[in-house]
């Protein structure tokens, strides 16, 4: 960028309020080089962060690649726009809270064309500062979701001394298919492919990132649901091994899960070949000829498969289960937890009275000891056993199982947290609890961008010491370090003898865990 651009630049930013990072600015500061060609980013957050967006980190997944593995991106000349997020990846409505900036209306249901992800750089920091590297990966079910999401803006989190990156990935039926004629096709995979494609991003991370002043031989991959089912995932999976160097999860473990469950190609096969012959599609041919749209109209109807990740003898050869308890997962430091009210949105209408049938039906001789656990006398005490009850079945017993699985097959490095402080009500979640994913916008920095809330001092003052927790964790692999006023983080144990649990509240303390008996009960029903 010429200096009279740069000047007008300049004009514009001021227009923001972003003149003060352009008082101190080069313009060279705002163009990357990538193996691919160069890039152009913009200031956001006052010209305190530089953030280049939209990049594309594989080819376009359309036409005769759809469903193959992520295939490299053609080079271009000249300096790439990289100033907004690239579309995000087809799916379906998931859920309501999901918006995405990257759309010109709510009614946008994105397109194929969405490998792109997007880096964040503090401004204060030189493209040779080799920065710690934070990559993110969004929830949704593998169905829905997106990096354009308000919640994961980039605004905040590098500030903490770290370069973030989010990404887009293969949803639902595009992200998932499996089929075996798939598979036969040369150099064929048959589904995974949104997990190959976090695989495809972060080997672009680590061809790229000390471009934008990021180290490769420091990256913490971290996510959120199914971001952290693929955390647990990636661990497992050969291909990306190598590739990261520590780890975060958010609610969720993809180890004896009751939900986004990893099936063989033995069982997945069948019900997707039954989907496509049901959609129209007697051949592959055919179905790569279908429009976007149709084939989300058919993905949407009722009676679809759930289309997420298979055991398919090349991505994943076994179970991950399998995988962890033989030791060969990612040795890699690992942060994990989840919130105290996962389940809170399904113990509508429950009483002491349906909540004791219910155990003598499922468990029977067992049922004593479930309602130890899980305790029923009045409704009130019914209502609670049954959120805990439908939060472990959902979230909490899956990430709880990787965190053990991962600690009994040698890992010493290991941070257990639990999320307990209540948030206020808004527009989508109404009362006050630490519902499934209310940790995203504490973790990036972000609540006022969540509709309708009305923010605490707490809530803003956990968030900093979230923040800071987790890229202390992403610079050393120990989360223990300062706040954002310089004042030590209340001490966080590693996960070894006595179980303890960081609570994030207000305050923050650590205790043992207290729950470890449902989970055992858990553990035993798998059995």
């Amino acid at each position: 960028m010429g200096s009279f651009r740069m000047f007008l630049f300049c004009l514009a930013a001021f227009a923001g309020f972003a003149l003060a990072g352009c008082l101190s600015l080069p313009a060279e500061s705002l163009v990357a080089k990538t193996m691919d060609g160069e890039v152009r980013g913009k200031l956001i957050n006052n010209g305190k962060v530089r953030a280049f967006q939209g990049i594309p980190y594989a080819a376009p997944p359309v036409g005769g690649l759809r469903w193959k593995a992520p295939q490299p991106v053609a080079t271009w000349k000249g300096t790439l726009d990289a100033t907004m997020y690239g579309h995000h990846c087809a799916q379906n409505h998931v859920f309501d809270d999901m918006v995405f900036q990257d759309s010109a209306t709510p009614a946008d249901a994105g397109s194929e064309d969405c490998l792109y992800l997007n880096v964040y750089v503090p401004v204060s920091k030189t493209a040779k500062a080799k920065l710690p590297v934070m990559f993110w990966i969004h929830g949704g079910g593998y169905s829905g979701g997106a990096s354009s999401e308000p919640r994961h803006n980039g605004d905040f989190l590098p500030l903490k001394e770290i370069v973030l990156v989010t990404i887009n990935y293969r949803l639902g039926v595009f992200g998932f298919l499996a089929l075996s004629e798939l598979a036969a096709e040369p150099g064929g995979f048959t589904g995974n492919y949104g997990l190959m494609d976090m695989v495809a991003a972060l080997e672009w991370v680590k061809k790229n990132i000390a471009g934008f002043g990021g180290d490769p031989n420091s990256v913490t991959i971290f996510g959120e649901s199914a971001g952290s089912f693929a955390v647990s995932t990636l661990m497992a999976a050969p291909s990306a091994q190598g590739l990261f160097h520590r780890a975060i999860g958010e609610s969720g473990g993809a180890l004896n899960s009751g939900v986004l469950t990893v099936d063989s190609i033995a069982i997945v096969g069948p019900k997707d070949a039954a989907w496509a012959k049901e959609a129209g599609a007697k051949t592959v041919a055919e179905l790569r000829a279908m429009r976007t749209d149709d084939i989300l109209a058919a993905a949407a109807k009722k009676d679809a498969p759930q289309f997420g990740p298979v055991i398919d003898g090349k991505f994943l050869s076994e179970p991950v289960l399998d995988i962890y308890r033989a030791g060969k997962q990612a040795k890699v430091p690992l942060l994990a937890g989840f919130n105290r009210d996962e389940g809170i949105f399904f113990y509508e209408g429950m009483t002491a009275e349906k909540w004791t049938a219910m155990a003598v039906q499922r468990y029977a001789d067992r049922a004593d000891t479930f309602l130890q656990l899980y305790p029923g006398s009045t409704d009130a005490a019914a209502a609670r056993s049954a959120a805990d009850f439908d939060g472990d079945q959902f979230i909490s017993y899956s990430t709880w199982n990787w965190l053990e699985m991962d600690r009994k097959t040698g890992n010493k490095n290991i941070y257990r947290y639990e999320l307990d402080l209540a948030a206020p009500p808004s527009k989508f979640h109404p009362g006050s609890y630490a519902f499934h994913s209310d940790d995203i916008e504490y973790v990036f920095g972000t609540l006022d961008t969540r509709p309708g809330a009305v923010w605490r001092p707490e809530d803003y003052k956990l968030s900093d010491q979230m923040m800071s927790y987790w890229t202390d964790f992403a610079k050393t692999g120990d989360p223990n370090g300062v706040d954002g006023k310089g004042g030590e983080l209340p001490e966080w144990p590693k996960y070894g003898e006595g179980d303890p649990v960081l609570h994030l509240d207000s305050p923050i303390t650590s205790r043992p865990d207290e729950n470890r008996r449902r989970y055992e009960f858990w553990l035993e029903s798998d059995k």
